[in-house]
């Protein structure tokens, strides 16, 4: 995949890219958009950029979110480009080019901020999509601003896209986007990939504007969701809305001319640059630091670990409540048992999410105010972002990661923590409510609801023998090695590069 120089003015005066046609301007007429300077083949859509500058910083860094980590690897192997938000409000910045990606930017008002990100995004979308743990909220206001948002992305994106580039868009954000770009732009494969789960349709079904967004989701060639359960949730939302033909081979899609096309919706698990992780096990410095973690922390005999964005869907409070009872019952010391908890900040201007702050931070001060000794912390809450170099040091200071989301739609902190492991100790407790379940069935699963059962599974990775621990950490890593980030990325784009020779078949 390669980034071209787009054409030049042609004799009729007229800026030339693939994709769009004009007639010479008029002088009545506004002057056509210049093209840009580079055209990509390859086109990654993302509500953000991979990169984010600080107040007063001149320079760009790597984003340390999720998403940049799991697509860092795909990127660095094209020369495309990626449009997404730089982060903040009003920010206007030209198209740059960071690490070989062409960078192009999309700016957005601190009102659309507040309506379609803070509000449809994360106060609709999110809580509807993970099974109504907290009420969604529905606004015309919050829709029409996401609609306007959604059209400036795909806007964007036809304009930086080469004549039959490939364009990947990006999660919930974005879910308008295929259909806009694929109006505009009918040469382009477009694929599409939700990274958080798709509801069953009883929940589905309250959105009022469900039609808009699956129609929208449809204008992909390829819609890849993180778990089998996920896709079969889609295609039964087409199925009973728009009563379109359904099959495993693909969704028929009518294209408005009397003919057809067909769109495939299944199952990719993301994951990880597992490598990586493990490169970084070895360091003797992150090594050093692991020893250092444990020995701040009192060197307790047994450390648990959460790590997590402050979010109500990531069973923090059910975490909490369950260790709290085992202090309680006297099962656990905390002069002998800590939990460490990484809580980083998550969209603190939403309600939902500033109020869970009060809560979980009231109770970690009410378990500590009770459990603590002059040497021990029973809880010790980090509300921060870590580099990935301490995320690796703490992950091997662990003897117990506890992954206990009330829904996931994969939770990749659960293979970090296992690609870490190169010693083949540590015990990964896992909900099965995590897509990471689907792929980790040798880790301890839990149902983070059922409070006693999490006690029980707890005091069992706390005393689980290191010959069992070894016997299920490998199998783990096996796993998460064998289909890694890499994996995953082949994997779709091998199905948009067959959805891209279907389409000249019909061609």
């Amino acid at each position: 995949m390669r980034r071209r120089r787009a054409q030049a003015p042609g004799a009729d005066g007229c800026a030339r890219y693939p994709g769009v046609t004009s007639a010479p301007p008029t002088p009545r007429e506004a002057p056509v958009t210049p093209p840009p300077p580079y055209l990509a083949d390859f086109v990654v859509v993302a509500n953000r950029l991979p990169v984010d500058r600080g107040d007063g910083d001149e320079e760009w860094r790597r984003s340390p979110g999720g998403l940049v980590t799991a697509l860092e690897p795909v990127m660095r192997g094209t020369d495309g480009a990626w449009v997404g938000w730089p982060g903040k409000p009003d920010m206007q910045v030209e198209p740059f080019d960071f690490d070989g990606t062409r960078l192009v930017p999309i700016t957005l008002t601190a009102e659309d901020v507040e309506l379609y990100y803070e509000g449809f995004s994360n106060d609709t979308i999110w809580p509807l999509y993970h099974d109504v743990i907290a009420a969604p909220r529905y606004r015309r206001q919050w829709w029409d601003a996401y609609v306007r948002v959604n059209r400036r992305f795909a806007e964007a994106s036809a304009h930086v896209a080469a004549e039959g580039a490939t364009v990947w868009v990006q999660d919930y954000q974005l879910q308008l986007v295929p259909k806009m770009l694929r109006d505009q732009r009918p040469d382009l494969t477009i694929g599409y990939f939700h990274h958080i789960p798709f509801p069953a349709y009883g929940l589905y079904s309250q959105l009022p504007w469900r039609r808009q967004v699956l129609e929208g989701l449809l204008g992909a060639d390829v819609i890849g969701f993180q778990r089998v359960a996920d896709a079969g949730n889609f295609a039964r939302a087409v199925r009973r809305r728009l009563r379109y033909d359904t099959k495993a081979s693909g969704i028929t899609v009518p294209t408005g001319d009397g003919t057809s096309r067909v769109a495939l919706a299944r199952a990719f698990p993301i994951s990880i640059d597992a490598q990586s992780y493990a490169d970084l096990a070895r360091d003797p410095d992150v090594q050093a630091r692991a020893k250092e973690i444990r020995e701040g922390l009192g060197n307790p005999r047994k450390i648990l670990l959460g790590v997590d964005r402050l979010d109500y869907t990531k069973g923090i409070r059910h975490r909490m409540k369950a260790f709290g009872e085992l202090l309680e019952d006297e099962h656990i010391d905390s002069s002998d048992v800590t939990l460490v908890q990484v809580a980083s900040p998550s969209r603190e201007r939403v309600e939902a999410y500033s109020h869970l702050r009060d809560e979980i931070e009231l109770t970690v001060g009410r378990i500590n105010g009770t459990y603590d000794t002059v040497g021990h912390t029973a809880i010790r809450y980090l509300h921060h972002g870590y580099p990935r170099e301490e995320m690796v040091a703490l992950f091997l200071a662990a003897d117990v990661m506890l992954v206990t989301a009330l829904r996931d739609g994969m939770n990749l902190v659960a293979k970090e923590y296992v690609a870490s492991r190169t010693d083949n100790r540590g015990v990964l407790v896992l909900s099965e409510f995590a897509g990471a379940a689907d792929e980790l069935g040798s880790a301890l699963l839990i149902n983070p609801h059922d409070i006693v059962g999490m006690k029980e599974t707890i005091m069992r990775a706390i005393d689980m023998p290191g010959a069992e621990q070894g016997r299920r950490m490998r199998a783990l890593r096996r796993r998460v090695f064998e289909h890694d980030v890499n994996a995953w990325s082949k994997s779709f784009l091998s199905a948009l590069a067959k959805a891209r020779e279907r389409a000249g078949d019909r061609a």
